[in-house]
């Protein structure tokens, strides 16, 4: 009998344990997770779960699921080593797990500051439900919020903070939000609706230093002008969770290298999820991204491959950020330098930016207009090339172009 050893709680781990139990694979699945939760939704951390004080996470399947299928799983254990020549997996807690087959489902870890003590009490960061659960105490208590990065989890705490009824400051280090994910046109509307809600927003501005009373940050310093702090939020970013996968000799650049199939370097390994440096088949060239779908997608590769049914991974990346009002919904990537035309919504404040490369459609990302999302989405998927004038005419619904 194969056995298969998942090691991660996330949206990844969770989601090829569910493939592998919707095929009837008959091998044996043991799940490791270091949390001590069945993997859970992670999205509602940064908005909902954070302003309701009775809020629990989510489970992405329930045990019942896992006690079907026969999956063993350990919460609560951690895995720290892995002999790829005995093909065991060691844990914290002294035993080893034999495998045929391992998946590493080990997303990321928030980027620290480096100036500033892990255990801050006054400092967060989020990237997992005890995380949340000390943010959303924090933020009950706290007269005021500052948060320095202006990336997706920062401005959705940022924003959900505002709806709170407190005074929020995002520093920004770069010109603008969201540079490495959306469009200049997306980000001014973000600074727009967030300002227009209380938000403070302060761009091109980088926190030089810190000051402290006895254990709490008290101050934050941009240049020579000092803000002062109740609670500080860092969202500066997420550095994947290669650990393991470094210690075992497995290649490593930016996330652990997979293939198209989620192969690592060792043919008895594979990585799915927020730590993977996958080949993006749109552009010839190797990318890590960070989203539900691509951790989703990803596992059903692998699952393919466990089945017996292998297919290369070529699944369309779409992105999703609710901040207070507003939602941003993205289909497709690109690049900083393609042409971008705006499609106007049909209601006020919603609009979508159309990317073009070599005249052709790549990516959309809709403002508060979700029906042109999910059309996006199929037009993309299906390869589709709608002549421009007719994609850019709000008259005519972008899911009238699906064949």
């Amino acid at each position: 009998m194969q056995q298969v050893v998942i090691i991660g709680g996330g949206h990844a781990a969770a989601q090829l344990c569910a493939s592998l139990a919707e095929g009837n694979f008959d091998g044996r699945v043991t799940l490791v997770s270091d949390e001590d939760r069945l993997p859970y939704h992670r999205p509602p951390l940064s908005k909902t779960f954070i302003k309701d004080p009775a809020a629990e996470p989510q489970a992405l399947r329930a045990q019942a699921m896992y006690d079907k299928a026969g999956i063993e799983v350990r919460l609560g254990e951690t895995a720290v080593a892995i002999d790829r020549e005995r093909r065991e997996v060691a844990l914290a807690s002294g035993g080893r797990l034999p495998y045929d087959v391992l998946v590493l489902a080990t997303g990321t870890r928030a980027r620290r500051l480096p100036d500033v003590p892990a255990d801050t009490p006054n400092v967060a960061y989020l990237r997992n439900a005890a995380d949340a659960e000390r943010l959303r105490s924090a933020l009950n208590e706290a007269p005021s919020v500052t948060v320095l990065g202006g990336g997706f989890i920062g401005l959705e705490i940022a924003a959900t903070a505002g709806q709170l009824g407190k005074p929020v400051a995002v520093f920004e280090a770069a010109p603008r939000l969201l540079a490495r994910s959306v469009s200049p046109e997306a980000a001014d509307h973000v600074v727009k609706t967030l300002r227009e809600s209380g938000v403070s927003i302060y761009l091109g501005a980088t926190a030089d230093r810190f000051e402290f009373e006895g254990e709490r940050v008290s101050a934050v310093f941009v240049g020579s002008e000092r803000h002062a702090v109740d609670l500080l939020v860092a969202g500066i970013g997420a550095v994947p969770e290669t650990t393991l996968a470094e210690a075992a000799g497995l290649e490593c650049a930016n996330g652990i290298v997979v293939d198209d199939h989620m192969r690592t370097s060792d043919p008895a390994i594979y990585a799915i999820g927020d730590c993977t440096a996958f080949p993006y088949s749109r552009w010839g060239e190797r990318l890590r991204l960070e989203s539900v779908q691509n951790a989703n997608d990803q596992a059903r590769t692998v699952a393919g491959v466990l089945l017996d049914q292998p297919t290369p991974y070529q699944a369309l990346p779409w992105f999703w950020s609710d901040q207070g009002a507003l939602r941003l919904q993205i289909a497709g990537l690109a690049r900083p330098d393609t042409e971008r035309a705006i499609r106007p919504g049909t209601k006020e404040g919603s609009f979508s930016v159309l990317h073009f490369d070599g005249g052709h459609l790549v990516c959309i990302e809709s403002i508060n207009a979700p029906l042109d999302h999910m059309a996006a989405r199929k037009l993309l998927e299906q390869g589709l090339q709608p002549p421009r004038e007719q994609l850019l005419d709000p008259a005519v619904p972008l899911k009238a172009h699906l064949g």
